[in-house]
């Protein structure tokens, strides 16, 4: 395991079980994991390895129940809801296999939203959402709502929204899994860009293994545990 110290996200000995009645599902078993500043992970296993759990808690979306998740070198075990939420808000930017865009909204106020969430003003999470917009090739359709924007165009509002704040780390869940062979190819593209041009720390979880091929590394869940590819 590289230095934990210089680690912009680490999972240490992270666990994670679900009881349904008499069963006891054990999904993660003490998986740890840490990615460097700029560095692009992959994460790859089958359906149902808790591929999405492992997600959910490095976003601190989710408790674990053993283990800690250090973001930035800070250690988020002991916090209380609110400090997890402005973590998430400052440190963390989220992309999903469905863009859940708010239909009511055009492209740019959808990325604007995360900015107002957090304080920025009007004027300021306008031109920023703009910029974002811009990045991510849809200037032209910036003032359309989703219902009128491909599969693809929604998934590239999806990234710029994600990185409105300027988040240091992204945590992506299948995030070209919803588009055809061609729109993933051109949204991975676009995404792996970003990454590299921010310095982003990214954990992207994919069953596209020759996307997979393309990070820095990659690591596959199975069994509760994580090995390196």
């Amino acid at each position: 395991m590289s230095d934990l110290s210089s680690s912009t996200l680490v999972l240490d000995g992270v666990e994670r079980t679900y009881q349904f009645g008499d069963h006891r599902l054990e999904v993660l078993r003490g998986t740890s994991l840490s990615i460097e500043t700029g560095e692009l992970v992959g994460l790859i296993g089958p359906s149902g390895s808790g591929k999405s759990t492992l997600l959910h808690i490095a976003g601190l979306l989710e408790w674990p129940d053993g283990g800690d998740v250090r973001v930035s070198g800070r250690s988020c075990q002991g916090m209380n809801d609110k400090e997890r939420t402005l973590v998430r808000r400052n440190e963390i930017g989220f992309v999903y296999q469905f863009h859940h865009l708010l239909p009511e909204f055009s492209a740019l106020e959808n990325v604007m939203l995360p900015l107002l969430i957090s304080g920025t003003r009007r004027s300021v999470a306008r031109r920023r959402a703009r910029e974002w917009i811009n990045a991510v090739g849809l200037s032209e359709r910036q003032s359309h709502r989703p219902a009128r924007l491909s599969g693809g165009e929604q998934q590239r509002v999806a990234l710029a929204r994600a990185l409105a704040n300027e988040p240091r780390i992204l945590l992506a869940d299948e995030p070209t899994g919803n588009l055809d062979v061609q729109t993933s190819g051109e949204v991975f593209d676009l995404l792996i860009s970003l990454i590299r041009a921010t310095k982003l720390s990214a954990l992207v979880a994919t069953h596209n293994l020759d996307l997979a091929a393309r990070m820095d590394r990659i690591v596959r869940l199975e069994e509760g545990r994580l090995t390196s590819e």
